[in-house]
């Protein structure tokens, strides 16, 4: 017959359990719980952490927003810089230049780290903040509320690429979709119109809506300066062919310019990738005229997507010394397109976020930075030099 051994850890237990006692719990110092806290749900699983973008370049005051994907996803993490003499960071990943220098800024959690390096410039002459995008407001979408969130929370002017409000443009579109999401931001917004907005005879509730920000209702053409920049937003539902109301406007405009950097906007894009729309040639004139006058940056929207070009010629030829940068912003909320066929000199492409383009107007210099919604992760860069 065979004897049954109890470990003497194993009957000690066994006996203290039998008389109605637990064992004594593992203890948990108050610097365990502060690291659970900064980790956040899920922390303690993560696979991974990436920051997005790698590397960013910001001006002395100015910000620019980080974002974290995890696996899991949505895990809280912890923002962290290397320098806070050069460049702070929230809790929400949003970073402050406050000297010049280079630092990083990491996001961790769960024992996983990524940062991102931040350049932060100071600069001689005045700098302006130009935000937006275009195809905006629609009552059946939340994609106007999330981009006007953005807003919130970036200082500056605010830009539309047209389609402010679906589906036709009404004056009750714009006091039920627009005004309560940017519309908080109509103080100081420089339109322009879509063909959504001339979806209604003569473009009425748009006009009506912006008043005198949006320039004569007959034309809709106008023009402002913005520290060293000369900025003209055009109206590409408008006939502008040579000789055109609106050409002989533009290319006046451009002789009279004492601005060292141009910067033009409207609808319609000239180049794009996206299947839904794709190139406009009829927009040929406008970029005739700019090019000529050495502009720089052409912003538009019209597909609902984000594209950055390389700088080109009109003919859509690369031409890194004299060629327009042209961004697509067609992410303010409507909807998604899919990318088509990918035109030659496009950079970057995304059809899936909304989200707005953050541009920092320098004297002689650009930078620009694809801010998405929150949730999002995809975002774009750069920096350029004006002609």
């Amino acid at each position: 017959m065979r004897r049954l051994i109890l470990p003497v850890f194993f009957l000690s237990t066994f006996i203290i359990t039998a008389c109605g006692e637990s064992p004594t719990p593992p203890e948990v110092s108050s610097s365990d719980l502060s690291l659970q806290a900064a980790r956040g749900p899920g922390a303690s699983k993560v696979k991974f952490i990436a920051v997005a973008p790698s590397s960013v370049t910001v001006l002395v005051g100015q910000t620019t927003q980080l974002t974290a994907a995890t696996r899991p996803p949505n895990v809280s993490v912890l923002w962290t810089t290397a320098d806070p003499a050069i460049a702070t960071v929230s809790q929400s990943g949003v970073v402050t230049g406050v000297g010049a220098g280079i630092t990083t800024i990491a996001a961790s959690a769960g024992g996983k780290a990524d940062s991102s390096t931040i350049t932060v410039t100071a600069t001689s002459g005045s700098f302006e903040t130009f935000v937006g995008a275009g195809d905006i407001a629609y009552c059946l979408s939340t994609g106007d509320e999330a981009t006007a969130d953005l807003l919130d929370a970036i200082p500056g002017t605010v830009f539309t690429l047209g389609d402010n409000d679906y589906t036709n443009g009404t004056a009750q579109e714009f006091t039920d979709c627009y005004s309560p999401t940017w519309g908080r931001h109509k103080d100081r917004t420089k339109p322009s119109p879509g063909n959504h907005d001339y979806n209604t005879l003569g473009a009425t509730g748009y006009y009506g809506y912006f008043g005198a920000a949006a320039g004569d209702p007959s034309t809709g053409y106008y023009s402002y300066n913005l520290g060293d920049w000369h900025v003209i937003a055009l109206n590409s539902n408008l006939p502008q062919d040579p000789g055109s109301a609106q050409d002989t406007w533009l290319r006046a405009d451009l002789a009279a310019n004492t601005k060292s950097c141009t910067l033009a906007y409207w609808h319609h894009p000239r180049f794009s990738s996206g299947a839904e729309h794709g190139d406009d040639v009829t927009i040929a004139p406008f970029w005739n005229a700019l090019y000529e006058a050495n502009a720089d940056v052409i912003l538009s929207g019209h597909d609902h997507d984000y594209e950055r070009f390389a700088p080109q010629t009109p003919a859509g030829v690369a031409d890194a010394s004299r060629g327009i940068r042209e961004f697509i912003v067609g992410t303010g909320g409507r909807s998604h397109y899919a990318l088509g066929t990918l035109k030659a000199n496009s950079e970057v492409f995304n059809g899936t976020t909304y989200g707005v383009l953050k541009l920092t107007l320098s004297p002689g210099s650009y930078s620009w930075q694809f801010v998405p919604i929150a949730g999002e992760i995809f975002t774009d860069s750069g920096s350029g030099t004006c002609h």
